[in-house]
Parts: structure tokens; sequence; C-alpha cells
């Protein structure tokens, strides 16, 4: 699935787990697990709890999600 056909999400880091994985809450009170994208590793952008956060979903698993983009405060 291309990144174009994911929901764009928005919501806040909970949890940060290990190996890149962390737990988000959502704007609507829904929590999922969230891995870095590809360009988060690639520029070494430092995720943490309390983060604001854009976050592609797919809509065959709505559970799992790839963190896009973390907003600046």
């Amino acid at each position: 699935m291309a990144k174009d056909d994911l929901a764009n999400l928005e919501g806040t880091v909970t949890e940060a787990r290990g190996g890149g994985n962390f737990v988000v809450r959502l704007e609507n009170g829904h929590t999922l697990t969230a891995k870095l994208g590809g360009a988060m590793r690639r520029f070494r952008i430092r995720v943490i709890s309390g983060d604001r956060v854009t976050i592609g979903v797919s809509p065959y698993d709505p559970t799992h999600g790839l963190i896009l983009y973390r907003h600046k405060n």
C-alpha cells in the first residue's frame, strides 16, 4: 500500500516502547501502536512522550500506523 493511500490522523504520543514503537492516543480517544516512518528514521527525528504527531493509518488495519510527522510545539 502506498503512503498516499493512508488516512492521516493526529494524536499525542503517550508511551515510547523499544525498537521505534510508540503508543499514540488519537484526538477521538482511540489508542493505537505506531512505528516511525522511513523519513523519520532516516533523518533521526526524535519522538518522545507528549509530542503531537501525524499518523498514517491503513484502512485494512486501523490498530497500527506510521508516524509521518512530528509537530512543533
